[in-house]
């Protein structure tokens, strides 16, 4: 049995979590036929806490139980651009890591990531949002690096005595300097669960970079009437105003744009022959593809294959068998056709998935043309779509962005290729890839193998400086007891000073469970830290409370 990551025992699920910031507005629909249209400009305007929380919860604050939330979504009420409030939330949310001793103030070009937009004032009937609080401990500058004896007093009866079976093995890391501080195994390959997020995220960013969108594109077919929906492969495609995905692209404003042309589509043809291969994983277990946790792997989908809005606990959702089909439906409903007129097959050559998407829009003076581009809509930032995959453990968009991976390196869009490009590019930036096997990106499959001294080499990289394209991991890892995968986590009395000062990606899958992050000692030293189990025996709950309590201990601790 499969899970999307840490509940309570029994109850396969938590509070629901949505993430963070409104809807933005979205952008009005270019015109084809004439010049060029115009793609990009500023982004929806994210920021603030999740919906249902105040800020986050100060270092041991005890907080109650949030309770799930199972109405759909209202929509949002429009909102004017705040690049400011962007860049001002990333930073903050950054503030605790440190580069070299040095508090980190800005994660990278942010400005460059997600476009620029005039300062505007608000409304009167709008106030202006506040600042949101910083999630993690300010890091001193001067901050004392742990020792190895101070890490082993600490940890060691704590990891002996918490019951993880015969293959559990932590690994803790310093930050700024890379250093591994504490090894138990560290280097043991272990079935890593939903923590294979972080290698996903890290190299996507590495590769496609915070502000790449995924187009969804719209071209005339070979014959008269026909129309091509070409799946890019953007797991947050909307098909209107009301998406599960804040700032998704959508697909009633690009059937505006094809009905702007002038054109009269009667046939739509969906061309999702980016992927290849299985669309399911070898190595999930049986009740994965139905179980309402992931999702076949379609270039083309609405909603991450999900068929409601509802925000159920764990984030459990029914999918659909065929996404690809139900969003080409939806599209041809939103262009004034019938489901009858949707069929598979692929766009005229040169204007398919193989040409390049990020070459920009390529739109004919005579739309029928065949191949003539009539429209286009783009994904969220990389960086958005990354913290969509970390705060709910969302495996669809996980798999999604392990393909973009693929692609990017030229490697097959599928498990396969993307498996191979993603520790291609582990190497490329210098961690560590001995002994790990890797089968897909959400960490599903039973067949992925990593190591503990891998996940925290990943998080330090990340945070050292070194690569700032890197560092939209952090504002996408749940805080304890506030956010995410974590919201439930960190309830008891010996977890209670890890409220609000730890960040992390936690596992599970029937006896694995994992958990990998960052936490600042109470000397102010920010250090990287995993666990992972893969031979847990009875209740999982009780592991769960053991890396809790083992992650708190390195909040309370200078560790020297």
């Amino acid at each position: 049995m499969a899970s999307n990551g840490s509940q309570p025992p029994g109850a396969r699920g938590r509070a629901s979590v949505p993430p963070p910031g409104p809807a933005g507005p979205s952008q009005p629909p270019p015109t084809y036929g004439g010049p060029p249209p115009t793609y990009g400009g500023p982004p929806p305007a994210y920021g603030g806490s999740p919906p249902g929380h105040g800020p986050p919860p100060a270092r041991g604050q005890s907080l109650p139980v949030p309770q799930p939330q199972y109405a759909q979504r209202p929509a949002a009420p429009p909102r004017k651009r705040r690049t400011g409030l962007i860049v001002g939330l990333v930073t903050v949310l950054l503030l605790a890591l440190a580069v070299g001793g040095v508090v980190v103030v800005r994660p990278g070009p942010v400005a460059g990531w997600l476009g620029e937009a005039p300062a505007s004032t608000p409304s009167p009937t709008q106030p202006p949002e506040p600042s949101p609080a910083p999630v993690l401990a300010a890091v001193a500058a001067d901050a004392p690096i742990p020792t190895t004896d101070g890490l082993e007093a600490a940890l060691d009866a704590l990891v002996a005595g918490a019951n993880l079976g015969s293959n559990a093995n932590p690994s803790v890391r310093d930050v700024a300097t890379g250093e591994a501080l504490y090894d138990r195994g560290a280097d043991r390959a272990t079935v890593p669960a939903s923590t294979m997020k972080l290698v996903t995220a890290a190299t996507v960013l590495a590769t496609r970079g915070p502000a790449y969108r995924i187009p969804t594109r719209v071209v005339a077919g070979a014959n008269p009437g026909e129309v091509a929906l070409i799946g890019g492969g953007d797991p947050t495609l909307s098909i209107g105003a009301k998406g599960y995905f804040p700032g998704a692209g959508r697909l009633d404003l690009l059937a505006a744009q094809v009905k702007k042309t002038g054109i009269t589509p009667t046939k739509v043809i969906i061309d999702g022959s980016l992927y290849e291969g299985p669309v399911v994983e070898p190595g999930w277990d049986p009740d994965i593809p139905t179980g309402g946790f992931a999702g076949v792997a379609t270039a083309l989908m609405t909603n991450g294959t999900r068929i409601k809005l509802n925000r159920l606990p764990n984030y459990y959702a029914e999918r659909y068998a065929q996404p690809d089909v139900a969003a080409g439906q939806a599209f041809a409903k939103a262009l004034g056709l019938p489901a009858s007129a949707v069929s598979k097959g692929t766009a005229p050559a040169g204007s398919g998935p193989e040409a390049d998407p990020s070459a920009g829009p390529t739109p004919s003076a005579d739309p029928t043309v065949a191949g003539a581009e009539l429209g286009r809509v783009l994904s969220p930032p990389m960086l958005r779509l990354v913290e969509f995959m970390l705060v709910e453990s969302d495996n669809v968009v996980a798999e999604a962005l392990a393909r973009q991976v693929a692609v990017a390196k030229g490697e097959p869009a599928s498990f396969i290729g993307a498996a191979a490009a993603m520790k291609a590019v582990l190497a490329e930036l210098g961690l560590p890839t001995t002994g790990i096997v890797l089968a897909d990106g959400s960490g599903l499959s039973r067949t992925n193998r990593l190591n503990p001294a891998l996940l925290t080499a990943v998080l330090a990289k990340a945070g050292d400086g070194s690569n700032p394209a890197l560092s939209p991991i952090f504002s996408g890892l749940p805080v304890a007891a506030w956010s995410g995968t974590l919201t439930e986590r960190f309830r008891g009395a010996a977890a209670r000073a890890g409220v609000g000062a730890i960040r992390a990606k936690t596992g599970s899958l029937n006896k694995v469970s994992a958990m990998s992050g960052v936490v600042t000692t109470a000397d102010g030293r920010l250090l990287s830290f995993a666990m992972l189990a893969d031979q847990v025996p009875g209740d999982p709950g009780v592991a769960r409370a053991a890396y809790d309590r083992i992650a708190t201990k390195l909040t309370t601790c200078g560790c020297r």
